[in-house]
């Protein structure tokens, strides 16, 4: 049965008790150094990106279980226009970070390691940063409809570590090769590096796009968390109104990945 642990949102500092709740001090207890991967698509502010007070909380929780443990932000942003840093700078994670003493890095241009998997059709072979591998993944997507893909949570999340060296292919974004058999592109990419840990802010949610279009009304007001990247992603897929077996990348993760279902739900 998969797992997701829910709170309703009063406040960051209640990030605490739902990380302890959903057993990532556990799952951090052998890790030598840890990468939190926020969604910054764009330099927008949230609910279409991951705030960086969230950010905040994770950080020093991590600090506070495992003190002296190496901890990196980094996300690759899809823009032509700018890069990540400009991202980080404006919404708000350069100052967090000087605040928490962390690091923070630029996914797009680091070094890659080669991977193949011939069962993976859309992406037999795939570039991804080395430091995916070097590191315990904490994937901390926003609740988002998506036009192409259907939602954006933690799997789709992933597409933020491709490479835009291999993966820009024309178009107006960095990474748009995953436009092509979206689906299939996203399932793909988890099979070579799923988060080990997810932290889904629903505390607002935009149910038509990712970068346009209305906020949920009411707000959903809930941070949700979860060692299942399977699981929290059919939650989140529920949250918007839409089945899971119809988004196709949830759908094909569903037994390889993780479990979408049975589903418990504890909330805090």
């Amino acid at each position: 049965m998969a797992a997701v642990f829910v709170t309703r949102f009063t406040g960051w500092g209640q990030t605490w008790a739902l990380l302890a709740a959903a057993g990532l001090p556990a799952a951090l207890s052998t890790a030598s150094r840890v990468l939190i991967k926020p969604n910054l698509v764009a330099d927008r502010p949230p609910p279409m990106t991951t705030p960086a007070a969230l950010v905040r909380e994770i950080v020093l929780f991590v600090k506070d279980c495992r003190p002296g443990l190496e901890i990196l932000v980094g996300d690759g942003c899809g823009s032509l226009k700018y890069d990540t840093g400009q991202v980080f700078e404006r919404q708000g994670y350069a100052k967090m970070a000087a605040e928490t003493g962390v690091e923070l890095v630029d996914l797009n241009p680091l070094p890659l390691r080669r991977l193949a998997k011939p069962q993976c059709r859309r992406w037999p072979e795939m570039f991804l940063p080395e430091l995916l591998f070097d590191c315990f993944l904490i994937s901390v997507p926003v609740l988002k409809a998506h036009s192409m893909a259907g939602v954006t949570l933690t799997m789709k999340n992933m597409m933020g570590v491709a490479p835009p060296s291999h993966y820009r292919q024309g178009g107006h974004w960095k990474k748009a090769a995953f436009h092509e058999d979206i689906q299939r592109a996203v399932f793909d990419l988890n099979q070579y590096r799923a988060p080990d840990f997810t932290v889904l802010d629903a505390t607002v949610g935009m149910p038509e796009a990712h970068l346009w279009g209305p906020r949920c009304e009411p707000a959903k007001n809930i941070l949700a968390a979860s060692l299942d990247p399977v699981a929290i992603d059919a939650y989140g897929a529920g949250l918007l109104g839409r089945d899971w077996r119809d988004i196709g990348h949830i759908a094909s993760a569903h037994g390889v990945l993780g479990l979408a279902e049975p589903l418990a739900v504890s909330e805090l």
